[in-house]
């Protein structure tokens, strides 16, 4: 339930909290701030927090932005271009086809920034999670472990694509010419 917090006078204080859904004991605070980027853009920086159990969720959310709805698709060709920074929007689609991987945004989605590497890691703790889950051996989820790995080290050529039919998901390669951008 949302509820606007107000103080023992009955002032209200000018933010909204939440029954914390994991302790059901605390609330969660909401916390908010849109920052403005240097080329403009505006995100709206939510935090929410559990006064009791510690629980966070933080969301990344675009108000303004210039970026239009398309696919941005890097080669990643050299260990450099895993510095290239990743901005996801709640609707992008993004996937590395020579890993087999494709992370589809759920109802419950985040705008997240890292980089290639974050990327990639996030995607290694998917796929090792998923084999905790297996009953015998896989060798096709090794193989893709393994190819990971040798992604994060620089020894795996492979391509990132993010489509984003709505926009608001872009890449800000290290190299210029390492990026193709399909806009729609």
């Amino acid at each position: 339930m949302v509820k606007n917090k107000k103080d023992d006078s009955g002032e209200d204080l000018g933010f909204n909290w939440f029954d914390c859904p994991v302790c059901k004991k605390g609330r969660l605070i909401l916390s908010k701030h849109i920052h403005e980027l240097p080329d403009g853009d505006k995100y709206l920086i939510m935090k929410f927090e559990c006064n009791k159990c510690e629980f966070t969720k933080n969301d990344l959310i675009p108000v303004e932005t210039h970026i239009k709805p398309g696919k941005f698709i890097l080669n990643v060709n050299e260990k450099e271009i895993l510095k290239s920074k990743i901005f996801r929007s709640s609707s992008g689609v993004l996937e590395i086809p020579e890993l087999e991987m494709e992370i589809e945004p759920g109802p419950a989605a985040d705008f997240y920034i890292t980089n290639v590497e974050g990327v990639l890691f996030r995607m290694k703790d998917a796929v090792s999670f998923f084999k905790k889950g297996l009953s015998e051996e896989n060798q096709k989820v090794n193989k893709i472990l393994e190819n990971i790995d040798r992604a994060i080290n620089g020894e795996f050529k492979f391509t990132l694509i993010i489509t984003d039919e709505l926009g608001g998901s872009y890449i800000v390669p290290v190299n210029e010419k390492s990026l193709k951008i399909e806009y729609f």
